[in-house]
């Protein structure tokens, strides 16, 4: 059964940049889409940021200029870099891999992926 698992969370002040990382058991290269979801508590679970195999991403407006997402096939990683971080941003943090090529027009929409992570909980204070 493939896997993926994060890393990287914790705490930090508003400002603040962290880098979460995602390994996953089997190739993301052959993955069309891979992203990074995030919920808050008491929140619906919601899309960050994605990229394709075509290297193309989208992301939220609220992480826009801010997150950034990339992936490394030889190690089949994917990577969250967040940048000036804001107490909104505190969420629990989930990786996820489609096998289905309609991810590639909804890229963040959380029912196109069905290969999750545990979560990795970030934690921003002002």
């Amino acid at each position: 059964q493939e896997q993926l698992v994060e890393s990287g969370g914790g705490s930090v002040q508003a400002g603040g940049t962290l880098t979460l990382s995602c390994v996953a058991s089997q190739y993301t290269a052959n993955k069309p889409c891979m992203a990074w979801f995030r919920q808050a508590p008491g929140k619906e679970r919601e899309g960050v940021i994605g990229i394709r195999t075509s290297g193309t991403t989208d992301a939220a407006d609220s992480v826009k200029g801010r997150f950034a997402i990339s992936k490394d096939n030889a190690k089949n990683t994917l990577y969250l870099r967040m940048n000036n971080l804001q107490p909104e941003d505190t969420a629990m943090y989930y990786c996820a891999a489609s096998r289905s090529h309609r991810c590639l027009t909804t890229l963040i929409q959380p029912t196109e992926y069905t290969i999750w992570g545990q979560g990795t909980r970030v934690t921003v204070s002002s």
